[in-house]
């Protein structure tokens, strides 16, 4: 099994799993029940053309670039190494999905819902995820040069009885990404590259950003309130911007 699997079973202990003790090389999560084709058809059955239902479907390994599915629902259906670069997703519902290495580089994914979704070590460079809601485990994913413009990716707070619903960067690279104004507190950053990355107007009060790269980070108006900054890399001319955040004196200024 690769290590982006083994990684990702490992992650089966935390609390954005939803499906606890699945066999991740099983045909149900490594293969697909349409076509391209099929999914097309169905597309173009849809009312309007968007909305089109794949809850709980089987399209792992499928190409399905270049689509629009806007609007569609993708609620704890299996995506796993499907291709979905420059998709359009635009108000999609993957909740619950598994999209484990998929490729979604320069896709669409405006006011999308990403909840407890499964994306360990899947691609989203270039891709835009503004003002949707994010509250997925992307461990090792990448979004270079990515937009989370006034992106949810905060903590769900009001239940907890599975343990902390919170977007998960760790060990992400997010290259120049553009966070402006969006809301990532009490978010998963730990050893994130985030060198470059703008988080003007954003909220990352009480993250934990703890070994990550914030070199070069832009950080106008950032609320940092609690960000926990432990053995981070930041530029010492930053520091002021952290002047309320945890362990900065923990953090390499450089």
């Amino acid at each position: 099994m690769g290590g982006l699997f083994a990684a990702a079973l490992l992650g089966a202990a935390n609390a954005q799993d939803a499906m606890r003790g699945l066999d991740m090389s099983s045909a149900d999560m490594t293969t697909a029940e349409m076509t391209r084709a099929q999914v097309e058809a169905k597309l173009a059955a849809t009312p309007g053309g968007h909305g089109a239902d794949f809850s709980g479907m089987r399209l792992s390994g499928l190409d399905l670039s270049g689509l629009d599915l806007s609007g569609a629902t993708f609620r704890a259906a299996r995506l796993n190494h499907a291709n979905l670069s420059r998709a359009k997703l635009d108000g999609a519902i993957m909740d619950q999905a598994w999209a484990l290495e998929a490729d979604l580089a320069g896709a669409s994914l405006t006011h999308a819902s990403l909840f407890g979704t499964q994306l360990a070590g899947a691609h989203f460079d270039g891709a835009n995820l503004s003002s949707s809601r994010i509250a997925a485990d992307m461990t090792g994913a990448r979004f270079v040069g990515a937009r989370f413009v006034d992106a949810d990716c905060s903590a769900d707070e009001r239940n907890q009885s599975m343990g902390l619903m919170r977007a998960t960067f760790k060990s992400v690279n997010l290259t120049d990404a553009d966070f402006s104004r969006a809301n990532l507190a009490r978010a998963d950053l730990r050893f994130a590259k985030l060198s470059g990355a703008n988080f003007s107007g954003a909220t990352l009060r009480e993250a934990d950003a703890s070994g990550a790269d914030l070199r070069g980070a832009h950080f106008e108006d950032t609320n940092a309130s609690g960000l926990d900054l432990d053995s981070a890399r930041i530029d010492d001319s930053a520091a002021p911007f952290f002047a309320k955040a945890i362990n900065l004196d923990r953090a390499f200024r450089e």
